[in-house]
């Protein structure tokens, strides 16, 4: 199977900090990978990276053979990245509907997928149609990161990269995202890179998994073999499963 993301002897930070080093991953379409690690590690460092939020030092970043390292982040957007970050960034002045008709763009050239559209994103996360006309300041947290995932949808990316989503979320909440997830990447064959601190629960929706430490890849593997080796898991993150 072909890459769609491939990211090379990668170098970056924040201004002349460098916190990622020679950073070698890649990922192809369809697929999800777990970007694991303890708390500053640089997991959230590469997802800017790659969404160009970040200062790139060295190394190379391409998405379906489109160079992206040299791209403003609006143009990476266009050329397929679909970015979720920590902080959701929707419009909290405007609707639901209004935060997804604001972004909407059609289907790529060549894309093999149906085009997302605001219907599709209520056919996904109901909630949001039960709270179309309502402002981004009237929704719970879960809302708000369903809101969060459908911008980005409408944006008809070929990857989606999403930074902690379950983070601070309801059981019922993180449930219904994950299945949101692995449909968008399983029925959908939207590739998909996520960062978070519930490794259990990630790696069960996964392919494949990359630890970082100290800015750079010291593990990767299935998803599945990952979650075979406990002992390993703990050793690799350093901390207690969650």
């Amino acid at each position: 199977m072909a890459d769609l993301l491939r990211i090379e002897n990668m170098s970056a930070g924040y201004g002349e900090a460098v916190v990622l080093n020679g950073i070698n991953l890649s990922i192809a379409e369809g697929q999800t990978l777990a970007l694991l690690g303890r708390n500053g590690t640089g997991k959230t460092t590469l997802i800017n990276t790659i969404a160009g939020a970040t200062r790139q030092h060295g190394g190379s970043i391409s998405l379906g053979g489109i160079t992206l390292h040299k791209l403003p982040a609006h143009e990476r957007a266009a050329a397929g990245i679909g970015w979720v970050p920590q902080e959701r960034n929707i419009f909290k002045s405007l609707t639901v509907e209004e935060n997804l008709t604001a972004v909407a763009r059609g289907l790529r050239p060549g894309a093999k997928n149906a085009q997302w559209t605001p219907t599709r994103v209520y056919e996904m996360f109901p909630r949001l149609a039960e709270r179309k006309n309502n402002l981004g300041t009237q929704l719970s947290g879960g809302e708000q990161q369903m809101l969060a995932v459908g911008r980005a949808l409408v944006l008809n990316p070929s990857i989606l990269l999403l930074d902690e989503p379950l983070e601070g979320l309801a059981p019922i909440i993180v449930q219904e995202l994950l299945r949101a997830i692995r449909r968008i990447t399983q029925s959908e064959g939207l590739a998909a890179i996520i960062v978070e601190q519930h490794p259990q629960a990630i790696l069960a929706i996964s392919d494949s998994a990359a630890v970082l430490d100290r800015g750079t890849v010291v593990h990767t593997d299935t998803a599945d073999k990952l979650l075979a080796q406990p002992a390993l898991l703990d050793k690799l993150l350093g901390v207690a499963r969650k």
